[in-house]
């Protein structure tokens, strides 16, 4: 996959004072107590800081989000002869705040609106590499910084990237994967110390200006124990508690997941092939047994429909599939394993590489979700923003009640606290009829608002409602691609 860029530090380096930086040893960064995210988060892939800071106010905060994960605000390279791609952004060419979507200081106004409005700010972090090229072959950065790839004034020179100048060939062999290029990306030595104070120094700025959290982009090409000195070195949120890190491991024999939750939490892959082929090919009975199929244990792994490589990769399932993709990121929401993250970002066409809607200057134009817009704002649509409050309604319970037809049709509860419903039908070869039956659950007897089909807002329900019985029996109709979810907290009358 291509690789996520990291954000900028040029003025930064010779201003904050770093304390060295030691290598624990590698069993010991295995054992090193890792924050917790406390709930749902969405990735913003591409949004400008302006356009962010409004949606917080007007609809992350308010559908109870736990964060927004943003897009590298680092300085990366200017790629007009290819149109701008959205992979400019991942590859960074100083660590100033001066990318396509805002400076400094509308990244941090924004950090401080989402703050504001109850969503915490985790930054895409590229510390695995800079650029693949030069200002001879590219132009200069996105903030005017002319660089070569392996000199980049006031941040790196030629020493403080490995000698292995290569594209990895061979992904068996882990020390290649760690020392040499990822895609003609030029590989730090994040060995040295040296580079981890200059990448200390920028993310510890980001946290000084409000940031809570990072994703460490291909974390699978460095080391542990590199990124274990890092993380060890991050500075307290302004809520006074450690920076929530989840690092991006596409595991392999070589290379295992749970070698880096020590770090932090670790995206779950595994969990994203399983999901999303069932949704699209409308077989869901067998994801009872999905917490065994992943290496990640459910407080370790962060748990995704798609992210913005996989949409583009030849996805088994992305925005394109439109109710589906819905009701897999409901589903992600609803099932107890992991931090679930749900992606919105824009609407690509045919072309895999386009970048965000921009003007001629490559800075991304003001991003919206009304109609017609390029935009795709997922985390807005009913059955995926209702389901944000089922997840922070039901933290903490086990799966209950679980009930399958053999194929299209699952429900399962959260204990008492909660109970779905998810019918695939519709899908590839899958019958698109709908299902009624009586469905036993452990809820409390009452009416509930189902927040797959609309919003539970100040006692009303902008959707359907379901009533309860004493047993915990319903009965409800469930058309093709589409559900019920009820919790406690979305009561009528309760």
């Amino acid at each position: 996959m291509r690789p996520v860029a990291l954000a900028t530090i040029t003025a930064l380096a010779g201003a904050v004072v770093v304390p060295p930086i030691t290598t624990p040893p590698a069993d010991e960064a295995a054992a090193a107590p890792a924050t917790e995210a406390e709930g749902p988060i969405v990735q913003m892939f591409g949004w400008p800081w302006e356009s962010l800071a409004e949606e917080c106010r007007s609809s992350l905060g308010p559908d109870g989000y736990t964060a927004v994960q943003v897009s590298p605000p680092t300085e990366h390279v200017q790629l007009a002869d290819q149109g701008y791609p959205w992979y400019e952004d991942y590859q960074p060419v100083s660590y100033d705040l001066r990318s396509r979507r805002g400076d400094a200081e509308s990244f941090e106004n924004m950090v401080s609106a989402c703050n504001g409005a109850g969503v915490k700010v985790y930054v895409d972090a590229v510390l695995n590499h800079m650029s693949g090229s030069g200002s001879r072959g590219s132009g200069p950065g996105s903030g005017g910084t002319e660089y070569s790839k392996y000199d980049y004034p006031g941040t790196y020179a030629d020493p403080d990237f490995h000698d292995c100048r290569e594209d990895i060939a061979d992904y068996t062999d882990q020390w290649e994967v760690r020392n040499c290029e990822l895609v003609g990306l030029a590989d730090l030595r994040t060995e040295s110390d040296e580079v981890r104070r200059t990448q200390l120094a920028y993310l510890n700025r980001l946290i000084d200006m409000g940031v809570s959290g990072f994703r460490l982009d291909g974390a699978k090409h460095i080391p542990p124990e590199d990124i274990a000195a890092i993380v060890d070195g991050l500075h307290e949120t302004s809520a006074g508690t450690e920076p929530y890190v989840y690092q991006e491991v596409i595991a392999d024999p070589t290379t295992k997941g749970t070698e880096y939750t020590g770090n932090g939490d670790v995206t779950a892959f595994t969990y994203t092939d399983r999901v999303s082929n069932a949704f699209a090919e409308g077989f869901l009975a067998d994801l009872s047994g999905l917490p065994e199929e992943t290496e990640l244990a459910g407080e370790q792994a962060v748990v995704f429909v798609a992210n913005h490589d996989t949409e583009r990769d030849s996805p088994p399932l992305s925005h394109q599939d439109g109710a589906a993709y819905d009701l897999a990121n409901a589903f992600t929401l609803a099932f107890p394993h992991g931090t679930p993250r749900i992606l919105s970002g824009f609407d690509f066409g045919d072309d895999t590489d386009a970048g965000p809607p921009s003007g001629g200057n490559g800075f991304t134009r003001p991003a919206s979700c009304a109609d017609g817009s390029a935009w795709v704002c997922a985390h807005r649509h009913a059955p995926v923003a209702g389901m944000v409050g089922f997840n922070r309604a039901v933290q903490g319970t086990e799966l209950t009640d679980w009930w399958d037809n053999g194929s299209n049709v699952i429900a399962f509860g959260r204990g008492d606290a909660g109970f779905a419903v998810f019918n695939s039908g519709g899908a590839r070869g899958q019958d698109p009829g709908e299902t009624t039956r009586q469905f036993r659950s452990s809820l409390p007897a009452g009416t509930y608002c189902n927040v797959l089909t609309g919003r539970f807002e100040s006692g009303e329900c902008g959707g359907e409602t379901v009533e309860v019985n004493s047993d915990g029996t319903f009965t409800a109709t469930v058309g093709p691609n589409s559900g019920v979810a009820l919790h406690q907290e979305a009561e009528i009358g309760g």
